[in-house]
């Protein structure tokens, strides 16, 4: 499998602010940046998260998303005025080229003078529920296998809006993300699969949710993330 090299249509940032919940904030709404931004262990300079027990850290350094999905969402939803635009789904890297099925687990990529990998899927939140005003968005995203992905960061640099996006070095060709998502979402307890992906270098909420699916034969509660708290 191979991976074209694309552009980097929009690069985005955003501020943590209150959100729609009691006590709850979120970094979400993210607007384009025109400049050159640094790129370290935690992602783009300026950019933070609401909830650090759950977003960012150095397994979600930057968050991308292929534009491409928009056209379904609006084909699904309806017009929507998040979906005019970049960053509805609080993406850092809005591209065209690369969906889910083309990129891979552990993938290198160059963006600009950073040297990023492949981590993980996105585990779709109530957040995408609130932002949309779609009781179900959540849910939606992770059924559809439309979630986006992200990136660890290997080596520092800095990236512009215009930047090539290079695959650099490809170890997991067997496990695009697609494959791998339908894993994790997945009700169902197939043990010698399981057993497969945790050979992989996956990143450690996965590898312990994993695991312990595998010793208990069971499936986790997905409610809490996807419903969250209810509003006040």
């Amino acid at each position: 499998m191979s991976l074209p090299s694309i552009s980097l249509d929009t690069l985005l940032t955003g501020r943590a602010v209150p959100f729609t919940r009691p006590g709850s904030r979120s970094a979400i709404a993210k607007t384009p940046r025109q400049e050159s931004l640094s790129i370290t262990t935690l992602g783009l300079a300026s950019d933070e998260q609401g909830d650090l027990r759950v977003h960012g850290g150095v397994e979600k350094a930057i968050h991308h998303y292929p534009r491409e999905h928009y056209a379904q969402w609006s084909a699904e939803l309806g017009e929507h005025p998040l979906l005019s635009r970049p960053g509805a789904f609080g993406e850092n890297f809005s591209t065209t080229g690369w969906t889910e099925a083309d990129v891979c687990l552990g993938d290198r990529i160059r963006a600009g003078t950073a040297l990023l990998e492949v981590s993980q899927g996105r585990m779709p939140c109530w957040k995408l529920n609130d932002r949309f005003e779609v009781a179900q968005m959540a849910l939606r995203a992770q059924e559809s296998g439309r979630t986006g992905w992200y990136y660890r960061v290997l080596e520092e640099g800095s990236v512009a809006a215009g930047a090539t996006l290079e695959l650099v070095e490809r170890r997991h060709a067997d496990w695009p993300l697609q494959r791998l998502s339908a894993v994790l979402f997945d009700k169902r307890v197939d043990a010698d699969t399981l057993r497969q992906c945790l050979e992989l270098p996956l990143a450690p909420k996965w590898r312990r949710t994993l695991e312990r699916r595998l010793e208990s034969g069971a499936v986790e509660d997905w409610n809490p993330r996807l419903q969250g708290s209810p509003k006040a």
